[in-house]
């Protein structure tokens, strides 16, 4: 543990992983990677349905890689094995289940880094966690008795079920077709139109609202959730309510607060970090990739430039 890194990338999703590419390519020669899930790219295993398209250019935004990681569109599948293909060829040091709790810098510059597996030394930090590692959740209580049903990825439903999904975006639309397969599913939006999901989802879910394969319940908030026999009983503010056997949540992710916080960054009144153009928060040599470091959320290009910017930002400085 006295060693101390280059670099320490503190999340194992496009971000970091496109920092730690950049790193190695450029010429840092001490890199660690630390995710706090068994693998990495979790977001994109836990929260995309299978065969899901991943285009560079999310949402219509024309982004060019500025460097040395040529990502491309595919599927989530194809997309993990783009990534499992760098880390191997890059020899990338990475440690899995180990999730970073506290960033403390010393008076000698130097980073102290408290993980699951003990604290690790670096002259510079990238946060690469993202936002979906801290899903959104209702403002209601979800009763104990049925949490089990309440679920914020597809990961626990099965075939046969009457499901309702609850979101206005890509991943609720994209939810809500998949699971009409073999389900019954409804979706459920606050607002009385669908304007966030991308033009191709947009297409798919009215074809599904069309023909029956998915009911819209839009315009109408939930009240509450209760128990009914083990069951979802779903309260609408409307005055109906209605059983579910399962009740998913798309409804984004939050800046992770609290690890900011401990890791002494200033944040704005949103709870959001204060991040410079060259994407370094308030503490001279940590820095922030990915979707916490824009607001458009999403874009698997844009989280790989945001790399490439900080490594050449990092020896620019001559910060190793």
């Amino acid at each position: 543990m006295d060693k101390v890194y280059d670099l320490i990338i503190i999340g194992g999703g496009p971000g970091g992983i496109g920092t730690a590419i950049e790193a190695k390519v450029l010429g840092l020669k001490d890199i660690l990677l630390l995710e706090k899930s068994d693998n990495h790219s979790d977001t994109i295993r836990r929260f995309y349905k299978d065969n899901k398209r991943v285009d560079k250019d999310w949402q219509g935004q024309i982004v060019n890689i500025e460097g040395n990681v040529p990502f491309t569109d595919g599927t989530k599948e194809s997309t993990i094995d783009f990534f499992d293909k760098l880390i191997d060829e890059h020899q990338i040091d990475s440690h899995f289940n180990c999730e970073v709790d506290k960033i403390t810098k010393g008076d000698d510059g130097i980073f102290r880094v408290r993980s699951a597996k003990g604290e690790f030394l670096a002259k510079n930090v990238v946060i690469a966690i993202g936002r979906m590692g801290k899903p959104n959740k209702p403002s209601y209580k979800i009763p104990p008795s049925i949490k089990k049903r309440v679920n914020f990825n597809l990961d626990r439903c099965r075939s046969g079920e009457k499901i309702l999904v609850v979101g206005g975006g890509d991943s609720a639309t994209e939810y809500a077709v998949e699971l009409a397969k073999s389900n019954e599913v409804t979706l459920n939006y606050r607002r009385a139109e669908l304007t966030r999901p991308n033009p191709t989802n947009k297409k798919l879910i009215q074809q599904a609202f069309e023909s029956g394969a998915v009911k819209p319940k839009l315009g109408v908030d939930i009240d509450s959730l209760e128990s009914e026999h083990g069951l979802v009983k779903v309260n609408f503010k409307d005055g109906t309510s209605e059983i579910y056997d399962r009740v998913i949540y798309a409804i984004g992710g939050t800046t992770p607060v609290d690890f900011l916080k401990n890791a002494n960054l200033e944040l704005d009144s949103r709870g959001e970090p204060i991040i410079k153009d060259n994407l370094e928060t308030s503490v001279e040599g940590i820095y922030i990739a990915g979707d916490i470091a824009f607001k458009s959320g999403g874009s698997i290009a844009i989280a790989l430039n945001h790399g490439y910017k900080i490594v050449n930002d990092i020896l620019s400085r001559k910060r190793v």
